[in-house]
């Protein structure tokens, strides 16, 4: 369904019966990150599957403002008020990890579970925002300049998904036709309003989290393993799973272990 927030046409997928959850994906991603996961998610939870701003089908604006992790979060409160959702479950991977954890700080009332899949809170240092934002800007202007075929390239090679070159070709296929789906302004301006090094830093919040919390990575992500580690010390109600033999893409490369873990979950 088209879903409108302000001036901004938001493409939402809702299927499933069953308390809210709302599931949100990566960086390049769209809402068909978790159509595998529906058969099952479905008999358990209604999903709420949006394509965030600069994604899939919803719209990709010029004003980089509109990219902001406090601005994206409200247009998902939005969003659910028009669904008519008060309270919901929450996932979020990567760069929808961070999103999903800015969303949790911020409306602590409007999520009673949170997982955050391969995330972290954002950068501690102001000195490191500003290096992050610099190298952001770089990519952004990469993809303006050289368009979306070409950041593809780039992007399937980076060390953060070089344990995805294992999976079957047909998946690796299916992944690059969405990535390349996406508007070339679209994820220029997400990397510059919502990259890491754009966003606030949410390190000093953690212990501010009243919901349950869980974190996943996976054995081979050594960098977001370790950002785990810190981030369960600092919340009051969080457990961390590692699953093993996978990197940063849990969700592709295990995914009926993730699958399975996330429904446990749910159900406590």
């Amino acid at each position: 369904m088209r879903l409108k927030v302000n001036d901004i046409t938001y493409n939402v997928e809702v299927c499933g019966e069953g308390f809210p959850f709302l599931l949100l994906h990566g960086f390049t991603g769209d809402s068909s990150t978790w159509t595998p996961f529906c058969p099952v998610w479905g008999t358990h939870s209604k999903l709420i599957i949006p394509d965030i701003i600069g994604h899939g089908e919803t719209d990709s604006p010029e004003d980089t403002n509109c990219y902001q992790m406090e601005s994206a979060a409200k247009d998902l409160i939005f969003l659910l008020d028009q669904l008519d959702i008060e309270k919901i479950d929450l996932l979020g991977y990567s760069m929808g990890g961070r999103l999903a954890l800015t969303l949790a700080i911020l409306y602590p009332e409007r999520v009673r579970k949170l997982i955050l899949e391969s995330a972290s809170p954002g950068l501690k240092t102001n000195e490191e925002r500003v290096l992050r934002r610099m190298k952001d800007e770089e990519l952004a202007n990469f993809i303006n300049d050289r368009g979306i075929v070409s950041f593809v390239d780039y992007w399937e090679k980076i060390p953060l998904f070089s344990t995805m070159s294992r999976l079957p070709n047909s998946i690796k296929q299916s992944i690059r036709e969405q990535r390349l789906s996406n508007k070339t302004k679209g994820l220029a301006n997400s990397l510059i309003g919502m990259g890491t090094g754009a966003q606030v830093s949410w390190w000093g919040k953690l212990d501010l989290l009243s919901s349950e919390v869980l974190l996943l990575t996976g054995e081979k992500d050594e960098k977001f393993c370790k950002i785990a580690e810190n981030m369960v010390e600092n919340m009051r109600k969080a457990s961390w799973i590692v699953i093993n033999d996978c990197g940063h893409a849990i969700h592709v490369e295990q995914k009926e272990k993730f699958g399975t873990i996330v429904s446990d979950f749910l159900s406590k």
